[in-house]
């Protein structure tokens, strides 16, 4: 018989998640999906399959090696899961790294002088 193991606690054994609610809570909220349909938590998933996560500002896929329902040592990740996640996402959050001082979230303050003075060097480049 094949091996299957239900989504929120493959992700939660395979580190991708803290803790199992949180993942459960995840793909309640739509944010795993497995071919581009959201799974419940309660979703089986097989070896072979690509699972992406989405966790803002990017989109994670994982190709399944290995379904486990208990959690492992970070050493041990390289047999479970392949990570197939698009470059482009690493440029994404490279990007959202470097500019996320410009939109600050509302109620957070106002920024320290590192962070003004950080903003001032990044308008300074887009004048030249």
């Amino acid at each position: 018989m094949e091996e299957v193991a239900r989504i929120d606690k493959w992700l939660w054994a395979a580190r991708i998640f803290k803790t199992r609610s949180i993942a459960a809570d995840a793909c309640k909220n739509g944010r795993v999906t497995i071919g581009g349909v959201n799974v419940k938590p309660s979703h089986t998933v097989k070896a072979g399959e690509t699972v992406d996560v989405r966790k803002p500002p990017i989109t994670y896929s994982f190709r399944i090696l290995k379904t486990i329902e208990q959690r492992v040592g970070a050493r041990l990740l390289p047999e479970i899961y392949e990570n197939v996640t698009a470059p482009e996402q690493y440029e994404l959050l490279e990007m959202n790294r470097i500019s996320g001082f410009v939109d600050r979230a509302r109620g957070t303050g106002r920024p320290t002088k590192k962070d003004r003075r950080a903003l001032d060097d990044f308008l300074n480049i887009e004048d030249l």
